[in-house]
C-alpha cells in the first residue's frame, strides 16, 4: 500500500467542509480500492490555517464538551477560547469526529499535519 501526501491550502475556506475533505483523505474514500475494514488513506497537510473561514456566529455561540466521567464534571470550552490557545486543534476535532468511530481513527488521525 503506497500513502500519497496531499496538500489542501485552507485560506478562505469554510472550517466544516475543509474538515470533512480532509476526513475523506484520510479515510481512504478517494481510492478506487477502499474498504471500510482497512486502514489505507493517505497523509493530509493543511498550509494556511490561520486563513480559514468561520462562517456566522460560531465564534462566540461553538461549543466544545468534555465530561472527566464524575458528577458535575463537564467542561465546556467555547471556539474563540479554544482559537487563541491552539487553532489547529480545532480542525483536527472537527475532523476527529467526522472518522469512523472505531480502533482505526486513532490512526487516522495521527497522518493529518497542520501548519498554521
Amino acid at each position: 500500500m503506497q500513502r500519497q501526501t496531499h496538500t489542501i491550502d485552507a485560506t478562505g475556506r469554510p472550517l466544516g467542509r475543509l474538515a470533512s475533505e480532509a476526513a475523506l483523505l484520510l479515510r481512504g474514500k478517494d481510492k478506487a480500492d477502499f474498504l471500510r475494514n482497512v486502514d489505507a488513506g493517505s497523509f493530509v497537510q493543511v498550509v494556511n490555517f490561520k486563513a480559514v473561514k468561520i462562517t456566522g456566529n460560531k465564534m462566540e455561540q461553538k461549543e466544545y464538551y468534555k465530561h472527566s466521567g464524575y458528577p458535575g464534571g463537564l467542561r465546556t470550552t467555547k471556539l474563540k477560547n479554544l482559537w487563541e490557545k491552539n487553532p489547529a486543534e480545532a480542525l483536527r476535532l472537527a475532523v476527529y469526529g467526522m472518522l469512523p468511530k472505531n480502533k482505526l481513527r486513532p490512526k487516522m488521525i495521527k497522518r493529518l499535519k497542520i501548519s498554521l
